[in-house]
């Protein structure tokens, strides 16, 4: 016999306190096994795929180790000091640029470049604090980062907890199954096939899209001569997560970085502009389609909501499990709304009436 309702209520209900008040509590402990889990789970298919073609689980494993550690090597001795590097550059050169933007405000429209106008003064201090206190943030941010998350603990837990749980990925998910309740089995593995295929096309899909848009753009910025390409490609593939922001942002940032160094020459401006236009293009007509999908259900709105709030609420560990319970309370809320629509709450007696007739 099953329990009664407001029983299983009660005890779901202390369940998801529990675990609400752990992650508050052991955030930044449990953050190497929600990294390592995250990229377990990111990386399963591509296991999958390969176990399709004759490999064994730890034969693809291995495969998909050594992949990563070659990336791995490759980004720490390449791609990072590079980033690292433009990004303080891009600190120590935005004086400069706000003093050019002053000289040409102060020529084309001068009377907002008055000695007492608020927009000169703004850009002038505007341009001493990036210069002054730029650097020492950055500096200050990594140091943090580095004491916050035990930098080299991480590097060392994540890699093999990401291994053992891709390793074992299909048996935890089938000892998982297991212990379902039975009365309610077929409604959970519903529920979370849904859950599956939502972060299936977000997390996989947009994360890839992510990837190849910021290596893009990176490349072709860089290929074209802007001093700032790396970074600039970085941020722009960073947050194309949300429509158009990506290559407006990095767009906007571009064109503003090449105005002060291809200043006059608008062949290289209008290869920055034509960069980020085929970009979006690229982005809008395949990438997007064809690795994410139409029918993900995760509103951009809900998904800076979900981020904001669960950062504040639980710190770097919160913003990393936003997005999976965003999208989990996205499928659930749309089967509660189903299931409400058929309730007799909505229905009333009018409704049972008409079925019954």
């Amino acid at each position: 016999m099953a329990l009664p309702i407001q029983q299983q209520a009660k005890y779901w209900g202390i369940t998801i306190a529990v675990t609400a008040i752990v992650l508050w509590y052991l955030g930044d402990v449990l953050l190497p096994f929600v990294l390592g889990a995250a990229i377990a789970y990111f990386l399963d298919p591509v296991a999958d795929r390969l176990e399709a073609l004759g490999l064994s689980r730890i034969a693809a494993t291995a495969v998909i180790t050594i992949g990563a550690v070659i990336m791995f090597i490759v980004a720490a001795v390449i791609i990072i000091p590079t980033l690292v590097q433009q990004t303080t550059n891009l600190f120590n050169v935005a004086p400069v640029m706000f003093t050019k933007l002053q000289g040409v405000l102060a020529e084309n429209v001068p009377s907002i470049m008055d000695e007492n106008s608020a927009i000169r003064g703004a850009l002038s201090s505007v341009g001493d604090t990036i210069k002054e206190k730029g650097a020492s943030l950055l500096g200050a941010a990594l140091q943090s980062a580095a004491s916050l998350l035990n930098i080299v603990m991480l590097f060392v837990i994540v890699p093999v907890v990401a291994v053992y749980l891709l390793l074992d990925w299909d048996k935890m998910i089938a000892r998982i199954n297991d212990f379902l309740p039975r009365d309610h089995a077929p409604t959970l593995r519903a529920l979370a096939k849904d859950i599956d295929t939502t972060l299936s096309s977000f997390v996989r899909g947009m994360g890839s899209v992510c990837l190849i848009l910021g290596t893009y753009y990176a490349a072709a910025l860089m290929l074209v001569g802007l001093d700032f390409g790396l970074i600039v490609g970085a941020i722009a593939g960073l947050i194309t997560f949300i429509p158009y922001v990506g290559s407006l942002v990095g767009g906007a940032l571009a064109i503003g970085l090449g105005l002060f160094q291809f200043w006059g020459d608008w062949v290289s401006l209008g290869l920055v502009a034509g960069i980020f236009i085929i970009g979006q293009v690229i982005e809008g007509n395949y990438l997007t389609p064809k690795l994410v999908g139409t029918s993900v259900g995760l509103h951009p709105v809900w998904l800076m909501l979900a981020l904001s709030v669960f950062g504040a609420a639980f710190g770097f560990i919160g913003m990393l499990v936003a997005v999976p319970v965003a999208a989990s309370i996205g499928v659930i809320v749309r089967f509660g709304s189903t299931q409400y629509l058929e309730s007799r709450l909505y229905r009333g007696l009018s409704g049972q009436d008409t079925k019954e007739n």
